[in-house]
């Protein structure tokens, strides 16, 4: 199990990037011979106990999203894939209830997935070398972190409302965290021609990143994986890395606030200003607001301020959660959600995600949770 945080990227509610289209296509016809030079592909799942249903393969980032029905366990997908895709695959009932999520690599060939219902996440690939190799990544990386214990012992100690040892846990996290980065460059390292390696590297290493660090993951990829279409969203969210590492001066923007009045990040110069992005459907920011409207009770009167930037793309939930959390400070969004101007323009892949922009408009740190916004702000504001 893998323990992330709460990313807009294909690995969490669903691995959505967006929101998906429905849209049906045509089963693929059984026995249909494939090129071995050809980007098409056909893929055939066999899912014993699983008689009927629907599957949705979701392609990354704004590829479409296609469905077909199960029947007797069978369904097919057929269509054309010019370099491999980490897809997900959600299976639901008949009536869309969702059941199962799997991720899977697509690429080129005649694909299979078969096994039972009951471990829909241990499907039997065929065909599928990429996604052969991802599961043998996945079994050494549950092998050598071991996130179940961790999950029963913050069970155990939240029942027993045991502080300690839940602040024990928080550290005991970090660790693992830092374990699976290590694990997924150390992948990377020894496999630098590898889609997995690409995908693990994205996933670990995107959120709030170390340019540094990963420039020299990137560089260490092969070319064929540097000029593949993750590599270069990988490049694109090193490029923003590195625009928006401390001390580089805070990428400038201006967005409408609740009341469509547009407001500059440039207007706040002379003060110390946190950027925060976030949205009113993202739980953990929504849990983190507390921590931040403690803050800025604290030290808005010594200069401090804050600049919310939302995700949103209802502008009613957006002004709901505002009113509900209490936020005090100026909000602003363009309302296209992950496709926030902003938000791209700093490189955000996952929110809660915060820039403190001293009063000269540079970036002084970045990536604050709990204490640690506070603690900074010790040190800055007198």
């Amino acid at each position: 199990m893998r323990y992330l945080p709460f990313i807009g990227g294909a690995a969490l509610a669903l691995g959505l990037w967006g929101k998906p289209a429905w849209h049906p296509v045509r089963a693929n016809q059984p026995g249909k011979k494939m090129s071995p030079v050809d980007s098409s592909y056909a893929l055939h799942g066999d899912v014993k106990g699983l008689d009927t249903g629907w599957v949705f393969l979701y392609h990354p980032g704004d590829g479409p999203t296609d469905s077909v029905r199960i029947s007797r366990g069978r369904f097919d997908f057929s269509g054309m894939v010019n370099e491999p895709q980490f897809c997900h695959l959600i299976f639901r009932k008949l009536n869309r209830e969702f059941l199962y999520s799997l991720g899977f690599f697509l690429q080129a060939g005649n694909l299979g997935l078969t096994g039972n219902k009951d471990s829909v996440s241990s499907l039997v690939p065929s065909g599928a070398p990429l996604q052969a190799e991802y599961l043998r990544f996945a079994r050494m990386l549950d092998t050598a972190v071991d996130w179940d214990a961790w999950g029963r012992a913050n069970e155990a100690a939240t029942a027993a409302k045991n502080t300690p040892r839940l602040d024990s846990l928080v550290a005991a996290a970090a660790i693992l965290n830092a374990r699976q980065k290590q694990l997924a460059r150390d992948y990377a390292e020894a496999h630098p021609s590898s889609y997995v390696a690409l995908m693990e590297i994205h996933e670990y290493f995107s959120y709030n990143p170390d340019a540094d660090e990963l420039q020299g993951i990137y560089k260490a990829f092969s070319p064929e994986i540097r000029a593949s279409q993750e590599g270069q969203r990988l490049k694109q969210i090193l490029d923003a890395a590195l625009l928006t590492g401390i001390g580089r001066s805070a990428p400038v923007f201006t967005q409408d606030d609740s009341k469509g009045k547009p407001v500059a990040l440039s207007s706040f110069k002379g003060e110390y200003v946190l950027v925060d992005f976030w949205a009113s459907w993202c739980a953990p920011c929504r849990q983190e607001n507390p921590n931040v409207l403690k803050v800025w009770r604290k030290y808005h009167s010594k200069g401090f301020t804050i600049l919310g930037v939302s995700l949103d793309d209802k502008k009613d939930d957006w002004l709901k959660a505002i009113r509900m959390d209490g936020l005090p400070w100026t909000q602003v969004s363009d309302l296209k959600g992950w496709k926030n101007e902003a938000a791209k323009l700093y490189g955000v892949e996952g929110i809660p995600m915060n820039y403190l922009v001293d009063k000269d408009g540079k970036i002084v740190a970045k990536g604050l949770r709990g204490d640690d916004l506070e603690k900074k702000l010790e040190e800055l504001v007198h």
